[in-house]
């Protein structure tokens, strides 16, 4: 295995590790995450489809063919969470600023991806 194939493996699972590991707290109701979504207007359904569109994100991210989509639909739902992160609920959000860390990271990975299959991405919409 080269360095690339490598680091294309470690763009994928960050990305796709922190969005799964999110799902937890979204699905279960937990009260962090009931409270950040009840501050920016979106509780429950905002937290309920947040968290299948993270799961979508996450699981074509883990799927080399579908990476491109995967990254576009990442970048759009961290882009949403940064937004919220500095208009609404704060970068230090419960007392730390993890969880805007998280969106940074994953914003980052995602357009890492996305430029990585800009060809593939661009090939396929034209295909359409």
């Amino acid at each position: 295995m080269n360095i690339r194939v490598i680091g294309i493996w470690v763009l994928r699972m960050v990305p796709a590790i922190i969005l799964l590991q999110t799902l937890y707290f979204k699905f279960t109701a937990q009260p962090e995450s009931v409270r950040l979504f009840t501050i920016i207007g979106m509780e429950p359904y905002g937290r309920i489809g947040t968290g299948v569109m993270e799961l979508i994100a996450a699981t074509l991210i883990l799927i080399p063919r579908y990476t491109g989509y995967g990254a576009m639909l990442g970048l759009i739902m961290m882009t949403g969470a940064l937004y919220f992160h500095l208009t609404k609920i704060g970068i230090y959000f419960g007392g730390d600023a993890l969880l805007f860390t998280y969106a940074v990271i994953t914003f980052v990975c995602c357009a890492a991806l996305i430029f990585v299959y800009k060809e593939r991405l661009e090939t396929q919409f034209k295909r359409k």
